[in-house]
């Protein structure tokens, strides 16, 4: 009687299967969205690859476009002053960056007891600009501008979309459906999921920032090197990670290699035993 359950489970399951088979498929409706989309470009970073290690010097004018263009909507809520040196800063520098941050961080008057700010120590983290959800919605015309601390991470894509995002304002195309367009408080960028993004464009010319070593701060350069910060920020102790990698994949190669020719010392003049007739 189980024999037969079974049998005949299997029939209606093979049953099914070949009725699903046979069935028309519906050929997919490509959305508006869907067909004006723009994959980001291919971007090189420095710490891509298995060895690849952090470009200090990118860093650091990372931080800077991060600081002068992005710290006044985004927060880095995962990352203290005193990590910054890590990008090469020296502790004084660091202490000065904290102490100059233009927005302050959150504390209460000891006198009073009230809310109140205070300058920023190294160990604190990055202040948020706002001072809570409902502060930064009024501000942004109802948008919610997302911690960077970990968005190269957050992001299919990584790094290339952040860049992709930040150099893909345009205006519509011609051919843009009416209901596609941006509305009121919105802008065209066709890297963004639903082609229209609340956010400004943050990078609108070369020379927004005014780089100390000399490399030319076009747009497409602010956006690589702030790009590199997030990966930065999204992952500090990448260079750790592959140095360990690294070190654990040779160290297997060598006890592979040494067990190979120990098994070949220990049984190289032992013969196979017939095995017993029988």
């Amino acid at each position: 009687m189980v024999r037969i359950i079974a049998f005949l489970a299997g029939l209606v399951f093979v049953m099914a299967l070949v009725v699903a088979m046979l069935i028309p498929r519906q050929p997919a409706v490509e959305n508006t969205a869907h067909h004006f989309h723009v994959e980001p470009q291919e971007v090189a970073f420095a710490s891509d690859g298995a060895f690849g290690r952090f470009d200090r010097q990118q860093l650091q004018r990372g931080f800077q476009v991060y600081k002068e263009v992005c710290a006044a909507c985004h927060s880095l809520r995962h990352v203290a002053f005193r990590d910054l040196t890590d990008l090469g800063f020296t502790a004084p520098e660091v202490k000065a960056i904290a102490k100059n941050w233009a927005i302050e961080v959150p504390s209460v008057n000891p006198d009073t007891g009230e809310p109140a700010t205070r300058k920023a120590i190294p160990s604190d983290m990055f202040p948020s600009p706002y001072a809570n959800e409902v502060a930064a919605r009024a501000a942004n015309n109802n948008a919610l501008p997302p911690d960077l601390s970990l968005m190269t991470k957050a992001r299919e894509g990584h790094a290339e979309y952040v860049h992709g995002l930040l150099t893909g304002y345009r205006k519509p195309p011609a051919d843009l459906p009416a209901e596609a367009r941006p509305g009121p408080g919105l802008y065209y960028n066709p890297v963004y999921a639903n082609l229209n993004i609340a956010m400004p464009p943050p990078l609108v010319a070369e020379g927004q920032v005014s780089y100390a070593d000399g490399t030319k701060p076009t747009v497409d350069q602010m956006a690589q090197d702030v790009s590199a910060f997030l990966i930065w920020t999204a992952e500090p102790k990448l260079e750790n990670r592959k140095r360990t990698g690294v070190a654990v994949i040779l160290f297997l190669l060598l006890a592979t290699t040494l067990a190979y020719f120990a098994y070949q010392n220990i049984w190289a003049d032992k013969k196979a035993k017939p095995l017993p007739q029988g």
